[in-house]
């Protein structure tokens, strides 16, 4: 073990290529990510508005679209279609229609109609241009029945309780902030940790194989693959758990992300991630011992994780298929613990599952060793 271990350390000193992805990616990506997330969410989305009325109404109605914080109307375009190619262009991200006639038809008790445009496909910019666009829309359909009704005698009073009977006192659990960065960042960086993790693994023990240096590094450890990959793999371990620590003292420490338990709880966490992605990377690597394709295959999983591990879409309302493949990723599980540890400070024992699973996931590198010795007893590169 100890002189895997050597082996190890010497093969991370020998190539640049390791400190780049275990040290200077990770940290880099993360600042970059904090920073790009510092005022909680993306504001002032650039969004078009194509008014047909040029009436008063349609005038104070693109005043209030513009006083939003979360979207900012840079351009007045002529038509229909002229925003739709904006929008497909990527230059806006939604437009407001206001047709011609608008403010008649209000006034005059017809029901005229209000339509948005937001490019989904961009799904935070996006979000934030529907969620923009749908305020003002209910907001002035609000004001229109209520002028329709003071009009025909109704008190002041009584319209506006007609339109909103009563008042919504409103308290978020977790995130009171509702600031994207505490959700973003807890999920985003992680997941770029477990993707490096699995990336530097196979790329690790591949190139034992390709070098034809395996049969070497197997007498190091006595011929038992257990010790060899315990050996190499334990340095990577060390490093990548020490810079998630770190990145973790950055949200939670410095930024004061929500931290309602105990910091082991997560500290810990973050520690059976690196090592849990190392046994499904060191997995994959046994069923595809080739470099090439065992690095496009964890690259394949690290990217997809960022979206059927449950961060921006509900696992309950994705396909069966899919949806089965969010249960067997680490990073769903370290996710899971974060929002139970961190923002819900529930006890320890209600997270139980998940520390588990992540544990048993180390167990996964047993299914191959036999397989991957043979490999490395007789290393055969194939380009």
């Amino acid at each position: 073990m100890l002189e895997s271990f050597k082996r190890g350390m010497l093969q991370l000193a020998s190539r640049r290529i390791y400190i780049f992805m275990m040290l200077i990616v990770p940290i880099a990506f993360a600042l970059f990510f904090i920073n790009l997330m510092n005022e909680g969410l993306p504001l002032k989305v650039p969004v078009g508005m194509v008014d047909m009325d040029h009436s008063t109404l349609s005038r104070r109605i693109g005043r209030s679209l513009n006083a939003m914080e979360l979207i900012d109307i840079t351009q007045d375009v002529e038509s229909y279609h002229k925003a739709m190619d904006k929008v497909r262009s990527g230059e806006l991200y939604g437009f407001f229609y206001i047709p011609s006639d608008f403010q008649e038809k209000a006034l005059s008790g017809k029901t005229p109609t209000l339509s948005f445009y937001s490019n989904m496909s961009i799904f935070v910019p996006g979000s934030l241009s529907f969620k923009g666009f749908k305020t003002i829309a209910v907001t002035t359909a609000g004001a229109i029945v209520q002028t329709t009704l003071v009009s025909a005698g109704a008190d002041d009073a009584v319209a506006g309780s007609m339109l909103q009977p009563f008042n919504q006192d409103i308290h978020p659990l977790g995130n009171p902030w509702t600031n994207y960065s505490i959700y973003l960042c807890q999920s985003f960086i992680p997941a770029m940790m477990a993707l490096l993790v699995m990336l530097v693994t196979t790329f690790s023990i591949c190139q034992e194989i390709k070098r034809g240096t395996s049969v070497e590094w197997l007498a190091t450890a006595r011929g038992s693959m257990a010790l060899a990959l315990a050996g190499k793999l334990l340095p990577q371990t060390i490093i990548f758990s020490a810079v998630g620590v770190f990145l973790q003292s950055i949200l939670f420490c410095y930024l004061h992300f929500p931290l309602n338990n105990h910091a082991l709880h997560i500290v810990f966490a973050m520690i059976l991630l690196v090592m849990s992605s190392q046994a499904f990377a060191v997995l994959i690597t046994e069923l595809l011992p080739n470099a090439r394709l065992s690095m496009s295959m964890v690259s394949l999983i690290g990217i997809l994780s960022f979206s059927i591990a449950g961060f921006s879409f509900p696992v309950d309302k994705m396909y069966g298929g899919i949806a089965i493949f969010s249960y067997i990723l680490p990073i769903r599980n370290y996710f899971l613990i974060y929002i139970d540890q961190a923002l819900n400070g529930i006890p320890l024992y209600y997270s139980r599952i998940y520390y588990i699973v992540m544990l048993g996931l180390l167990l996964l590198p047993l299914i191959g060793l036999k397989r991957l010795r043979k490999h490395c007893l007789n290393p055969v590169y194939v380009p």
